[in-house]
């Protein structure tokens, strides 16, 4: 009624319009590879926009979802994004999974000013002052899972096998200029990339255990995302790799993805999250009553980038809070500094570069699809927006506040690059 007529010339009392509902974009693929992931977030991000209006909306106002599926075709997710932010004109979009459908988004949310909250683990080498990081960087997550590896478990050789795009394979160059700069030789660091989707991993698995049958204790670091890891630990379940001969680590394996597979042959590998759902936490415990409330089934299961939508949700409604309205640029200024709780007994913090604070777990794998945490950082972890162990990227930091508001500042330099990425 208001848009009918606003476009007859005909005056509209503010009053009216600040009644409106503030639109909230979810950019989750609902079907394709990634569907196995990202519906849940959708969901996820459903069910805390109906707790808010429940208690009464934001700032006197209803949110209303507005959900579209980029169908895991990562140009539709910049077509979607785009109409979210032009034609539905949502007040903040909180989506993606992948750092290529990420980077396929960002510049349009710099074009059009939009905001997005991220909540995946992704490989950094990245700022942006439209994107809020609430998933974990490589510092808050694969360099410690590494480092496990390395001092509690006696690793010396390292398989480092992801899915074929960005994020594998910059996590995987940052581990590589790691564990060389830690004195590991070329020939204990085995890398391989598969597509996305990918089922055949016999020849693959085969590799792995041959590599790991040569006298020095072998771990796998895995960055195989999506439907591609249900086919990959069944496979090492049939090939016998016993997580006591070749332990694997995965970054992006959490209890949704074990939730469709028998965990029974798996059991003792791992996964680094900043968050499980088997944490001993009161706030922890109501997030999964809501959740299988909201879901209607009891075997509902939660995960990190949950938590990390939950965290970056209401960091985003503090925020607008504070700005007093849920303009872009009067909520990037405000959010900076803002804490709100996690759901691991702690507290998450909005850094000045756009990442937060986040506690980081190591947790095994036990044959409820659940996972037992084995160790964890003792405080929480800034998230790094650039890694300290490539040539590019040492001498960088990010920061959005006046008067820097600069993502790639060169310390030694003492200028800004002006770019989004270190090339």
């Amino acid at each position: 009624m208001v848009a009918a007529l606003l476009s007859l010339g005909v005056a509209v009392p503010a009053q009216a319009q600040e009644n409106d509902p503030i639109k909230v974009g979810i950019l989750h693929s609902l079907t394709g590879t990634m569907a196995i992931s990202e519906s849940t977030l959708k969901d996820t991000m459903l069910m805390l926009i109906e707790q808010q209006n429940a208690e009464g909306g934001l700032l006197g106002r209803q949110l209303e979802p507005v959900v579209v599926d980029p169908a895991s075709n990562w140009p539709l997710f910049a077509e979607k994004a785009r109409e979210l932010l032009a034609q539905d004109k949502v007040d903040v979009i909180f989506g993606n999974w992948t750092s290529v459908s990420r980077k396929s988004v960002l510049p349009v949310v710099e074009e059009l000013n939009g905001l997005l909250f991220y909540p995946v683990q992704y490989e950094g080498e990245e700022s942006s002052e439209n994107v809020f990081y609430t998933g974990a960087a490589p510092n808050q997550q694969a360099i410690p899972a590494v480092n496990y590896l390395k001092d509690n478990v006696g690793v010396e050789r390292w398989v480092l096998a992801g899915t074929d795009y960005v994020y594998p394979r910059t996590t995987n160059k940052i581990l590589e200029a790691y564990l060389k700069g830690h004195g590991v030789a070329d020939e204990d660091i085995m890398i391989n990339y598969t597509p996305f989707g990918h089922s055949d991993w016999q020849n693959i698995v085969s590799e792995i255990k041959r590599f790991g049958s040569e006298g020095k204790k072998t771990a796998v670091v895995s960055t195989i995302n999506g439907d591609a890891n249900v086919p990959f630990y069944r496979e090492l379940g049939n090939q016998g790799i016993d997580a006591a001969d070749i332990p694997v680590v995965a970054f992006s394996v959490g209890e949704q993805e074990l939730s469709g597979i028998d965990t029974g042959p798996l059991v003792g590998h791992l996964a680094a999250w900043n968050y499980f759902m088997s944490v001993d936490n009161d706030a922890n415990y109501d997030f999964i009553d809501a959740w299988i409330d909201y879901t209607g089934d009891e075997m509902s299961v939660t995960n990190d980038p949950m938590e990390a939508h939950y965290i970056g949700f209401n960091m985003w409604l503090e925020a607008v809070r504070k700005a007093g309205t849920a303009d872009v640029d009067a909520v990037k200024d405000a959010i900076i500094g803002v804490t709100v709780p996690n759901l691991t007994g702690g507290y998450a913090a909005m850094m000045p570069n756009h990442h937060i604070t986040k506690p980081v777990l190591i947790g095994e794998i036990q044959d409820n699809g659940q996972f037992s945490v084995v160790w964890e950082t003792p405080s929480t972890v800034a998230g790094d927006a650039w890694s300290d162990y490539l040539d590019g990227s040492r001498d960088l930091i990010s920061d959005w506040r006046k008067p820097m508001e600069c993502g790639n500042y060169n310390v030694v330099e003492g200028s800004c690059g002006g770019g989004v990425e270190a090339e």
